[in-house]
């Protein structure tokens, strides 16, 4: 199963913001340190302080902050904040087997089971892990 870019980078900036919480943060930094389009992040941080996962603030000194403690930012809720609810829709697709396949339903399983995982951690979890903390604490990377 693949996520999409834009939660790929969700995970990527609220990870890197669970980590950073000393200072507010800015699209600039995230977007030099994961070589990622400053205009992709830009996208994503609006959809996560839509969705009010963090803080934004304009002008000179802004940024951005987390709005919860990641202890509370369950990964289940950022994935479906930004996917799909199904990994297939053969109504949409206009598949001809829909009435009578059963592949629809597998994945459907298949999913619930993923979601069912996603739901056991938060962002805590997951910067908790040393390496994860050091390699998100790194300088930023000018290429």
């Amino acid at each position: 199963m693949n996520i999409n870019l834009h939660t790929d980078y969700a995970f990527r900036v609220l990870l890197y913001l669970a980590v950073h919480t000393s200072d507010r943060v800015t699209i600039a930094e995230i977007s030099a340190f994961f070589s990622i389009s400053h205009e992709h992040l830009r996208k994503t941080v609006h959809s996560l302080s839509k969705a009010s996962y963090i803080r934004t603030y304009l002008g000179r000194s802004g940024g951005m902050e987390l709005l919860q403690d990641p202890s509370a930012i369950n990964l289940k809720e950022i994935f479906l904040t930004f996917e799909t609810e199904k990994v297939i829709d053969c109504n949409k697709n206009g598949c001809i087997l829909s009435t009578y396949c059963t592949l629809n339903h597998v994945f459907d399983r298949a999913y619930l089971q993923f979601l069912q995982v996603l739901s056991e951690y938060t962002l805590a979890d997951l910067i908790n892990d040393s390496k994860m903390r050091e390699n998100l604490s790194l300088p930023i990377r000018i290429i």
